[in-house]
C-alpha cells in the first residue's frame, strides 16, 4: 500500500463511483473508503481498505466520527513539496493522499420535505465530508479533489497521461469550496427558518424578510446578450423552484433563447396560469396583447390573436393546456418568436418543426399557484425584495358602489379583465368580454390615456365591453372616456380621494362598478 498513491472515496451519491474506482485501481492507486461506499466497491470486486483500518481507530458515535483523524487529514493537508512536512509525516506514519472523492449527505433534499423532523435534518448535516473536501482543496497543489461525478472522466484522463494538470487542480479546488459553501448555506438557511420564531430573527412587522439576504444560484446558461447586444447576460436557477417554471422549461426546438425571450416567456406563462379553463396569452414586450378563453387551446389562440393582430406578430404565445396537432397548426399560422405550454403532444412536433425559427418550450405542470417565492429587482446601489403579486380576488365578494350591479355576463368579463390587468404594465386598462380581451392600454403615464389607448387598439366594437383598471381613477375623466367607448361595467381597486366623483360619473352613464380594495401595479 505504501508504494501506491492513495485515493480516498467516500460518497453519498454513488453515481459513477464503481467505474471510477475500477479505473483508479488499474492506475495502481490504493483505495481508502468508508461505510456504504466501501461495501459497493467490494461488491464490484474492487480492492479497498477501510478508513478505520487505515487510521487504526473504529468509527464511533453511530458513524458521526470516522474520518476526523490525523492519518486522514494529515494525508490530505501534508504539502509533499516541503521537506519538513514530509519528515513529520514519515515520523507520524502518515501517508499522503493524492485524490479525495467526496460528496455530501442530502441535506437540501431532506430539507425540501415539509414534514422532515428536525432530528432527521440534524443527522443530514455532514461533518467529515466537508472537512475532507476543504482539506483537499486547501492543499490542491498536492491533492486532486472531486465533488462532482461529471468531473470523473476528465480527471481520469489526465491521471492516465502524467497526472492532474495544475489548472485542473485549481478549477476543482474552486468548485470544491463552492460546493461546501452552498451546502453550509443550505443548512444555515434551513435552520434559520426552523429556529426563527424562537430566535426572534425576523423584526416585528417584517415577517419573511431576512435581516441579511443571501443568494446561492447556480448559473444555467450564458445568454447571447442582454436586453441589447452591447449588454452581457446569463440565466441563473432558483434552487427552490422546479418544474412548471420558465427557467427550468425544456426547449424542444428553435434558436437559442435570448434575455428578452425569457422575460417575455415568463410574462406570458404567469399570465396564462391565471386561468383554470383552456386559455391562450400572447405577449409583446412584456405586456399581454391578447388573452382569450375557449373550449380548446386552438380556439383560444385564434380569439387572443384577434385582440391585436398587429402586435401579435412576432410575439410570445403561452397555453395552459397541452399543445395538440390542431393547436400547433393554428399557432404556426402566425409568425411567433416563442411558444410555451405545459406539454407538447407528439403529433404536434412535426407541425411545429416546420417553423425552424420558432422556439418551443415544454414547462411541465406548475406545482401550485402562479408566481414564485420572491420578487427580486436591482436598483442603483441596492436590491428590492417583495412577495410576488399572487393575490386572487373573488369578484363576487367585491363591493358594488354604483346604483346598478354588474350582470352575470358582465361579472365573467370583469373577472377575465381583472386577471389580465395584474400582468399589464401600469397604468393598465383592459377592455374585455366574457371570454377575450378587446383592447389593452398599457404603460401610460396618465390613466385616462390608457383608457383612450385601449379603445384605440380595439379591433371590434367596444360597446357592451367591461373595463378593468389596475389602480384607482384619480379623476372622473377615465370613466367619462370609458362611457364614450360603450363600456357598461368597471372593476377597480377604489381608494381615490375623488372616489365619490368617480362613482357619480359611473352612475350618470349607467355603468356598474365594483371595487376590490386590491391594487395591481406592475412597474
Amino acid at each position: 500500500m505504501a508504494a501506491k498513491q492513495l485515493a480516498l472515496l467516500s460518497v453519498y451519491d454513488k453515481t459513477g463511483i464503481v467505474e471510477l474506482a475500477r479505473r483508479l485501481d488499474a492506475l495502481s492507486f490504493g483505495i481508502l473508503s468508508t461505510g456504504g461506499t466501501a461495501d459497493a466497491l467490494r461488491r464490484a470486486g474492487i480492492p479497498v481498505t477501510d478508513v478505520a483500518r487505515h487510521t487504526g481507530h473504529p468509527e464511533i458515535l453511530g458513524g458521526r466520527v470516522k474520518t476526523l483523524h490525523p492519518r486522514v487529514h494529515g494525508g490530505l493537508l501534508g504539502d509533499t513539496t516541503k521537506k519538513e512536512h514530509r519528515a513529520e509525516m514519515e515520523t507520524a506514519g502518515i501517508e499522503p493522499i493524492a485524490l479525495v472523492v467526496v460528496n455530501l449527505y442530502p441535506f437540501r433534499q431532506t430539507a425540501a420535505r415539509p414534514d422532515a423532523p428536525i432530528e432527521e435534518l440534524i443527522e443530514m448535516i455532514d461533518i467529515g465530508g466537508p472537512a475532507m473536501i476543504r482539506s483537499g482543496a486547501k492543499n490542491h497543489a498536492c491533492v486532486g479533489v472531486l465533488v462532482d461525478p461529471a468531473d470523473y472522466d476528465a480527471v481520469l484522463g489526465e491521471l492516465g497521461t502524467g497526472g492532474i494538470r495544475p489548472e485542473t487542480r485549481r478549477r476543482l479546488a474552486v468548485k470544491a469550496f463552492a460546493h461546501t459553501a452552498a451546502y453550509d448555506a443550505a443548512i444555515r438557511d434551513t435552520l434559520e427558518r426552523r429556529f426563527a420564531p424562537a430566535a426572534g430573527a425576523a423584526a416585528p412587522g417584517e415577517p419573511g424578510f431576512p435581516a441579511v439576504l443571501r443568494l446561492e444560484l447556480p448559473r444555467a446558461a450564458t445568454l447571447r446578450y442582454g436586453e441589447n447586444p452591447h449588454q452581457k447576460a446569463a440565466l441563473y436557477l432558483d434552487p427552490g423552484e422546479g418544474a412548471g417554471t420558465v427557467a427550468r422549461a425544456r426547449q424542444i426546438q428553435g434558436k437559442e433563447l435570448s434575455y428578452n425571450n425569457l422575460l417575455d416567456l415568463d410574462a406570458a406563462w404567469r399570465s396564462v396560469r391565471e386561468f383554470a379553463t383552456p386559455a391562450a396569452v400572447i405577449v409583446k414586450h412584456n405586456n399581454p396583447c391578447g388573452v382569450a378563453l375557449a373550449p380548446t387551446p386552438a380556439a383560444a389562440f385564434e380569439a387572443a390573436r384577434r385582440t391585436d393582430p398587429v402586435s401579435a406578430f412576432g410575439g410570445i404565445l403561452a397555453f395552459n393546456r397541452e399543445v395538440d396537432a390542431e393547436t400547433a397548426t393554428a399557432a404556426t399560422s402566425l409568425f411567433l418568436e416563442c411558444l410555451i405550454a405545459p406539454s407538447i403532444a407528439d403529433a404536434a412536433l412535426p407541425i411545429l418543426a416546420k417553423k425552424t425559427g420558432l422556439r418551443v418550450l415544454e414547462a411541465g405542470t406548475p406545482p401550485g399557484a402562479p408566481g414564485g417565492g420572491r420578487d427580486l429587482r436591482s436598483i442603483s446601489g441596492g436590491w428590492l425584495l417583495q412577495e410576488p403579486d399572487d393575490a386572487v380576488t373573488d369578484l363576487t365578494r367585491a363591493k358594488v358602489v354604483t346604483r346598478r350591479a354588474p350582470g352575470a355576463d358582465e361579472m365573467k368579463a370583469l373577472d377575465l379583465a381583472w386577471r389580465v390587468a395584474k400582468h399589464v404594465k401600469s397604468n393598465a386598462i383592459i377592455f374585455a368580454r366574457a371570454d377575450h380581451t378587446v383592447g389593452i392600454g398599457a404603460g401610460q403615464m396618465s390613466r385616462v390615456d390608457s383608457v383612450r389607448l385601449a379603445a384605440m387598439k380595439a379591433q371590434e366594437p367596444t360597446a357592451g365591453c367591461v373595463m378593468a383598471s389596475d389602480a384607482f381613477f384619480p379623476f372622473r375623466d377615465g370613466l367619462d372616456e370609458a362611457a364614450r367607448s360603450g363600456i357598461t361595467a368597471v372593476v377597480q381597486p377604489g381608494g381615490s380621494m375623488r372616489d365619490e366623483e368617480v362613482i357619480a360619473s359611473a352612475d350618470e352613464h349607467g355603468l356598474a362598478m365594483i371595487v376590490t380594495g386590491v391594487r395591481h401595479f406592475r412597474h
